[in-house]
């Protein structure tokens, strides 16, 4: 594994400028967030009005960037160094909480090496 302590995260099956060694499987990071009582009758007097209500959109934000971190530290404890394919879930349970989940493919990457003969299709 690369001595680079991150891990690429993309949307796409491959990683430009990379190819797949290992194929690790399926990983995943997941939080369940739910506003507090003030936060839902604020939520909930701003839906009368219409409109986007900022206290949902700040919470489900926070709750995607701690679904990634989550699926970060959970590649790295396989050994990964990249995820692919990356993808977002999210659900209601009971009504008052709200669980978002990202997931991908754990995967091993390297350089593609400089020797390698590229073919054009033109």
């Amino acid at each position: 594994m690369d001595e680079n302590p991150n891990v690429i995260m993309v949307t796409t099956n491959y990683v430009p400028g990379k190819k797949v060694d290992r194929v690790i499987g399926t990983t995943w990071g997941i939080t369940v967030r739910s506003r507090g009582l003030g936060g839902n009758l604020m939520a909930g007097l701003r839906s009368i009005a219409g409109g986007e209500i900022k206290e949902y959109s700040k919470m489900l934000s926070d709750a995607r960037n701690t679904a990634m971190e989550r699926l970060r530290d959970a590649a790295k404890q396989t050994g990964a160094n990249a995820v692919i394919e990356l993808r977002f879930d999210s659900s209601d349970i009971g009504q008052v909480m709200t669980e978002i989940v990202a997931y991908g493919t754990a995967v091993i990457v390297s350089d593609i090496s400089e020797n390698v003969e590229r073919v054009s299709l033109s």
